[in-house]
């Protein structure tokens, strides 16, 4: 399947002094495609995420997203733009209850008398039902604070809210690793839904059947290189395994190594 191209990365390379954390990266990432960016511990990954979301400059290369060529100098200017990133720990806040949430910073207001600034209270709690409903997430009173929902329950607020306000891609970097069967299988499933509206998904996960279960396309950095892409179809976890180590990369080298004698 294609996908219109919504991100380009082009030889990205980042050094923290004379250390290279990235070392020319380069992928693409469509519309309503998800790619599971998979890698050790140290690969780039993070810094790779950092440097979409605006939290870092890269050293060198190109980034095109939604058709422009630009990098984001602050992660609020990436946010406004489009681009969102889910952390384990979310950002929602816990004291304030799902509607509260979901419009936060967007509330519906109008005013009495003319002058006097009024919450639409009922108009949010319909919008946010609707989207929450039409998700597949169910959450027994949008009147309860976070802090009393189940992880995967935060999950679908956060990734319900971004795509509700015109989100284009959404970085999740290892969004189950808290959570239980469950809810991680609602999550994937959420995670498809998400895309099927045109939004690209970027996932990062060292759980590998999580990858080849929701994935269009797996993307392996190593030691700050993408050493592989190729379509999750056309590829197993045992190949990704090798990329991942550097297996496959050594048995490449060994077959393109010439016959005969070692030389003197």
């Amino acid at each position: 399947m294609s996908f219109p191209t919504l991100l380009e990365l082009d030889d990205i390379r980042m050094n923290f002094g004379a250390i290279e954390a990235l070392k020319g990266v380069s992928f693409k990432v469509g519309r309503g495609e998800v790619v599971a960016l998979l890698g050790d511990n140290g690969a780039g990954k993070s810094t790779l995420v950092k440097i979409i979301s605006g939290g870092l400059r890269a050293s060198a290369g190109r980034m095109v997203f939604d058709g422009e060529e630009r990098f984001f100098p602050t992660p609020a200017e990436a946010k406004a733009q489009g681009i969102e990133t889910v952390y384990q720990d979310l950002s929602l806040c816990t004291n304030v209850d799902v509607v509260g949430n979901f419009f936060m910073g967007r509330e519906i207001v109008k005013k009495w008398l003319g002058f006097i600034p009024v919450l639409q209270e009922k108009e949010m709690e319909e919008v946010v039902a609707q989207a929450l409903q039409n998700a597949g997430t169910r959450i027994p009173s949008l009147r309860t604070n976070v802090e009393h929902l189940s992880g995967g329950q935060r999950q679908a607020i956060e990734l319900n809210r971004f795509a509700h306000w015109g989100g284009k891609l959404v970085l999740l970097d290892e969004p189950f690793a808290a959570l239980g069967v469950e809810q991680t299988r609602r999550g994937l499933d959420l995670i498809k839904r998400i895309a099927a509206q045109g939004i690209g998904v970027i996932i990062i996960t060292h759980i590998m059947q999580q990858a080849f279960q929701v994935a269009d396309r797996i993307v392996v950095i190593r030691q700050g290189r993408a050493v592989g892409d190729v379509p999750t179809r056309e590829t197993s976890p045992d190949q990704v395994v090798g990329m991942i180590t550097g297996e496959a990369l050594a048995g490449q080298a060994q077959e393109t190594r010439p016959n005969g004698p070692p030389p003197n």
